[in-house]
């Protein structure tokens, strides 16, 4: 799995493989974009895989994101009020900020500890792995 490095294409061929997924150039074209755009929404992600293929549908796109976050290849935030945005940076359980003003995404890391990084005052029998936080604030450019 993909943290810091950028992979290369046929990093990209063996990822699909390993995860049990077919090498389709659509494939191969999203987990490039989202590799060089993190936090990139569906339509930035639609924007530059046809600049790379030419064609290719909307649908196959969402379909594409879809099977990448169904086999852990992609990561998909939920921004309240945002779009879906996927990144590469998987299995740390890092936070994100969100900038109120023009929607820019940044990765925060946990401030202690491992996964989930944070304990709740209760599970009600939950078995946590993971815990999400967004902070929400003014990006540089925009607090100016």
């Amino acid at each position: 799995m993909p943290t810091d490095k950028t992979l290369r294409p046929a990093d990209h061929e063996t990822e699909l493989r390993d995860s049990g997924l077919r090498v389709t150039a659509a494939r191969l074209a999203v987990l490039d974009v989202v590799t060089r755009q993190q936090h990139a929404d569906a339509d930035d992600v639609l924007r530059a895989t046809r600049e790379v293929l030419g064609s290719v549908s909307v649908q196959a796109v969402y379909d594409v994101l879809n099977a990448l976050t169904e086999h852990g290849l992609l990561r998909r935030i939920e921004p309240a009020g945002h779009p879906a945005r996927y990144e590469r940076r998987l299995g740390d359980n890092h936070h994100h900020v969100v900038c109120r003003s023009c929607g820019a995404v940044a990765d925060i890391d946990c401030a202690v500890g491992h996964a989930p990084c944070l304990t709740p005052s209760g599970n009600n029998g939950f078995t946590i792995d993971t815990a999400e936080v967004t902070y929400w604030g003014l990006c540089p450019d925009c607090a100016d």
